[in-house]
């Protein structure tokens, strides 16, 4: 076997060319690379050449210190160029010496994106980060106290101003597509203990995350289908219901779509069926917007017994599994265009989650007739009695989920002393619920003139802003909770931090979408968290008493510097 030798090839990726050092060895008689290592650009090996041989001083380096740079950078870049600190700065003055609140606010939300923790641990946190240089803060400063001292000074009405201050600037300086807005509510559970009186927003109710011992806080939002970007949020008590908390927004959504609508022609507000109400929807006909929204299919027997030959395909419209019908039908006093789309997909979907919860109940009625058979022969005796109520009571717990007290008859009498237990499955039922039901969604609008296609894809958007509640639910980027604050107060400047966080992650993808890059908010974070600035510091040389440092970059992925160059982070890398 022969030495091996380094050489260094050349790479074309996408038009560009990178460097690469490898060495080749023959295995089992073909050449086969062992080690390789990414050298960069042709400038960029030119440049850390000339660095190593004018800067470097000859001795040996003291220590490294290593600070996160890519992904911190790229949100700091986004916040400036909201004039976010400056916007919040104008609402809420600072007070005495030190930092402002807006730097205060500011350094929260680029902590909630990428490395959520504590307010106490955020001073440690910005000392490993490329902000001690760039924000006018010492790590020092950043103490749990200050925060809650600065924090205490946003009131709800400075909240608001400032929001809309920071929507209108995101909107003309990035230009947002303002056509269509989403409307959608849900709630995070906290850890409140149950007898702190301190906090009116943290209440018991439906939790959607299954927490239903825990308090929640509930959070209304408004986002634009251009990239996600949060256009309004509020906080509420978690244990209301949506249509209640949408008739509370209209109000304040009609304001923002009015201050907004000069940058948009036609705006659409696309909201779920759980917002409906008379109330309600007599507000949204009187906003400065028109709307999509859905009704609740068992409501509205007669559509869903539309036959299927009246539906046609939207194949043509590039939806080859959609099919609809489209009517003019009297909603909620007043007459809409309502499309019935069916969905094959969803159908299948439907379909073969029912049968699996068929399944379970079906093995649970037959395990539980069995144990009762066994009781009256007498071979099962120990245990307590069953009586004729408390199985009901257990049968009905079963049946409870959608649909199954529709597909199964269950009867339970008393014979000889013991409950006697009788079922079926309802075969005609199963017939009917797939005929009619499965695979329908009733949508309706004011948009008369769009095609069945533009009410169906407008619909569909809705997915987005169940995807932004994903990202202020990911434990790892943006994370709504777990908050450790228990005042309405804190707890509205809070979540109105998360929300910023939020708009600043969602206007990073944006604009890396715009350059062709296409990944989702977490994968971008972790990649671009990736890169890291690198200080090699060098001991005091002669008669100097200060060590002399040299500032570099870690090693990209040709992923990564695609990211870096596309953000343009270079400006902020200090040589």
């Amino acid at each position: 076997m022969t030495c091996p030798m380094a050489s260094i090839t050349k790479k074309i990726i996408r038009g560009k060319a990178y460097f690469y050092a490898r060495e080749c060895q023959r295995v089992d008689g073909k050449p086969k690379i062992v080690w390789q290592k990414y050298l960069g650009r042709a400038e960029d090996i030119i440049a850390v050449m000339s660095s190593a041989t004018e800067k470097a001083p000859g001795r040996p380096p003291q220590e490294a210190t290593l600070a996160e740079f890519g992904a911190v950078a790229a949100l700091y870049d986004l916040a400036g160029r909201l004039r976010l600190a400056e916007h919040i700065d104008r609402h809420v003055p600072k007070k005495g010496d030190g930092p402002s609140v807006g730097t205060y606010l500011l350094t929260a939300a680029l902590n909630r994106c990428v490395a959520p923790c504590s307010k106490a641990a955020i001073g440690k946190w910005f000392q490993g980060t490329v902000l001690r240089r760039l924000l006018p803060v010492q790590a020092s400063q950043l103490t749990s106290q200050r925060f809650w001292e600065n924090m205490d000074r946003v009131l709800p009405e400075a909240l608001a101003a400032i929001e809309r201050d920071v929507t209108l600037q995101a909107v003309r300086e990035f230009g947002i597509d303002l056509s269509r807005l989403l409307f959608d509510a849900t709630n995070f559970f906290t850890f409140i203990d149950t007898f702190n009186e301190r906090s009116t927003l943290a209440q018991r109710g439906h939790s959607k995350e299954g927490r239903a011992s825990l308090r929640i806080v509930g959070v209304a939002l408004l986002i634009a289908a251009d990239s996600q970007v949060p256009l309004l949020h509020q906080a509420y008590p978690g244990g209301r219901p949506d249509a209640p908390t949408f008739s509370g927004l209209t109000d304040q959504l009609a304001a923002r779509c009015r201050e907004i609508a000069g940058q948009a022609e036609h705006i659409t507000l696309v909201f779920d069926k759980g917002n409906n109400s008379q109330e309600n929807l007599d507000a949204v006909a009187q906003g400065p917007y028109h709307f999509i929204g859905s009704l609740v299919p068992t409501q509205h027997p007669g559509l869903l017994a539309v036959p299927d030959e009246k539906f046609r395909s939207l194949q043509p419209d590039g939806l080859a599994a959609v099919r609809t019908y489209r009517t003019l039908q009297e909603v909620f006093g007043v007459e809409r265009t309502v499309v019935v789309a069916f969905n094959q997909n969803l159908f299948r979907a439907q379909v073969r989650t029912l049968l699996r919860e068929i399944a379970k109940r079906c093995q649970r009625l037959r395990q539980l007739g069995e144990r009762l058979h066994l009781r009256r022969a007498g071979v099962l005796r120990r245990g307590r009695r069953p009586t004729v109520e408390s199985v009901r009571k257990k049968v009905r717990g079963w049946l409870r989920a959608r649909h199954m007290s529709e597909l199964f008859q269950v009867e339970v009498h008393e014979h000889e002393g013991l409950p006697w237990l009788t079922w079926r499955f309802d075969d005609r039922a199963w017939k009917h619920l797939q005929d009619t039901l499965l695979g329908k969604t009733i949508l309706f609008t004011d948009n008369e003139d769009w095609s069945d296609a533009e009410i169906v894809r407008g619909y569909r958007s809705q997915y987005l802003i169940e995807d932004s509640f994903r990202c202020l639910k990911n434990p790892r980027h943006i994370c709504l909770r777990p908050q450790f604050h228990w005042t309405d107060q804190k707890i509205r400047v809070h979540v109105f931090c998360c929300i910023l966080a939020l708009l600043l992650c969602s206007l990073l993808r944006r604009e890396l979408h715009q350059s062709g890059i296409q990944r989702s908010i977490p994968a971008l974070l972790k990649e671009l968290s990736g890169i890291r600035e690198v200080a090699v510091i060098y001991p005091p040389e002669g008669r100097k008493k200060k060590p002399v440092i040299h500032t570099t970059l870690s090693q990209m992925t040709p992923s990564q510097r695609r990211l870096y160059e596309a953000l343009g982070l270079s400006r902020y890398h200090s040589a």
